[in-house]
């Protein structure tokens, strides 16, 4: 016959599911699905886990709606990411749909446009020079998770602004038969 948990075990199960936590809290910020399937996957008690996820959610370490933000600015500012790209990172992390949006709703459509255009600007330094190039820097914007209208806009963008730059020399960059620039 099995022996019911005393109190102590489940308070030992308790403090092994907080080391477990911090321990991973100590190497990056996790969200709170990440953190109870780690859990789970260590075969920690689901009562243990449960308390230690609301002591550790309590002090405010562990925080979905502040992940979501920090999340979407650095995905944004670093990596080049649209928002469909950011929604659905996050979404398959956990986080509910309507701290999603709330880590979205301060990007807009222009700076949606503007960091399109920035990662453009930093990928590809000469404006695309015929469909294929035009193309691929449709696929860039679209694999990192802008919105096709906002992808075309910005190729557009960065094509009129390439086109309309002089170069160092004084002339205009032409584009080459590998769509790079060429100084003539």
């Amino acid at each position: 016959m099995a022996r019911p948990a005393s109190r102590v075990d489940e308070e030992a199960g308790r403090r092994r599911a907080l080391e477990l936590i911090w321990r991973a809290l100590s190497r990056r910020a996790h969200t709170v699905a990440e953190i109870r399937a780690m859990l789970e996957r260590r075969e920690v008690e689901p009562d243990a886990a449960a308390a230690a996820l609301e002591e550790v959610a309590s002090s405010g370490y562990l925080d979905d709606a502040d992940y979501a933000r920090r999340f979407a600015e650095d995905r944004r500012r670093l990596d080049g990411w649209g928002r469909e790209r950011i929604a659905r990172d996050l979404g398959r992390r956990g986080v509910a749909d309507e701290l999603v949006d709330r880590a979205l709703e301060n990007q807009g459509a222009e700076d949606e446009l503007e960091a399109a255009c920035a990662l453009l600007d930093r990928r590809l330094p000469a404006a695309p020079g015929d469909d294929r190039a035009r193309n691929r820097a449709l696929g860039l914007l679209v694999r990192r998770g802008y919105e096709a209208e906002v992808a075309y806009a910005a190729v557009r963008r960065h094509e009129r602004e390439r086109r309309s730059r002089p170069t160092e020399s004084g002339g205009r960059a032409r584009p080459g038969l590998d769509g790079g620039a060429r100084r003539y």
